[in-house]
């Protein structure tokens, strides 16, 4: 099932060119009180809430899929993991690279671990980059997702596929500089996730996912979750070991070679093997205090 937010905060069900406005599957949810849960309702409801898309889903609106304004597709997600130089071939693109690097020592993931980004990054496709330091290089970072679908300590490998509720695709927006990695990665819209999230039982080739990326349609990058350096299983188990997963966190799988920078006009395609296309306009943010 790929299940997206489009427009006005909708939920709906993308089924090829079109989608069918099933917000009305939102009323299973349970009603939360203060203090909140530490989890996306939607993730952490998910089976129900399929439940009710497949009841409503005959009779419920169907819309053009083009048009749509398609917002992040986890609404609420605790945290956001990554995992920084996952793919061999772009490890040896940082170190030779001195606009990536900026002087700081790239190390392998096995001794640097994983990095936070702060979920108020977060937007969907049809909203854009907005480059914060235009006079600093902004990089594309293209990569799967993971959206977490059940809470888990310290997972073994052999048990992480049962923590993993859906997939999308995510461009790890980063601007370089001697910053903490956090910290340039953590500007607003610079985690892109979307176009929306396919359920674990739909998508079942997760370690042979193609996918690639094309700044104003020209090739920028172009990989496969089997070259991964920790695969999805190593990820969640190592995530696991420093934090509680909940519903709703997403893992940023790692980015592979081909990283750029995008400017003020640049329009980035990506598309992810069996999850979807997004098409991510970039601009100039304007600066002004808000």
């Amino acid at each position: 099932m790929k299940i997206c937010r489009f427009d006005d905060n909708r939920l709906g069900l993308v089924e090829g060119d079109e989608v069918r406005d099933v917000t009305a599957a939102l009323e299973v949810l349970p009603s939360q009180r203060y203090p909140l849960p530490t989890v996306d309702p939607l993730v952490a409801n998910l089976p129900r809430v399929m439940d009710e898309i497949r009841r409503i889903a005959p009779s419920a609106q169907t819309l053009p899929l083009a048009g749509r304004r398609l917002l992040a597709p986890v609404a609420n997600p605790g945290k956001v993991i990554a995992a920084p130089v996952n793919y061999r071939k772009h490890l040896e693109e940082a170190r030779g690279d001195a606009s990536i690097h900026f002087e700081n020592q790239v190390h392998e993931i096995q001794q640097i671990g994983l990095f936070l980004k702060a979920t108020s990054s977060i937007v969907g496709p049809s909203q854009g980059v907005e480059i914060q330091h235009p006079d600093r290089r902004n990089d594309h970072e293209a990569e799967v997702v993971l959206v977490i679908g059940k809470a888990g300590r310290n997972i073994p490998r052999e048990r992480a596929w049962d923590h993993i509720a859906a997939y999308t695709g995510g461009l790890d927006m980063t601007v370089r500089g001697p910053q903490e990695r956090s910290m340039r990665k953590s500007i607003d819209s610079y985690t892109v996730v979307g176009p929306w999230m396919v359920t674990a039982d739909e998508l079942r080739n997760a370690q042979e996912l193609d996918f690639w990326l094309t700044v104003n349609g020209h090739p920028r990058q172009r990989a496969n979750t089997r070259d991964l350096v920790l695969d999805i299983p190593t990820l969640i188990a190592t995530a696991s070991s420093y934090y509680t997963l909940h519903p709703g966190d997403l893992l940023f799988t790692g980015t592979p070679e081909g990283v750029g920078p995008v400017v003020d006009g640049d329009v980035i395609e990506v598309e992810f093997g069996g999850i979807g296309r997004m098409l991510v306009d970039v601009r100039n943010a304007q600066g002004r205090y808000a």
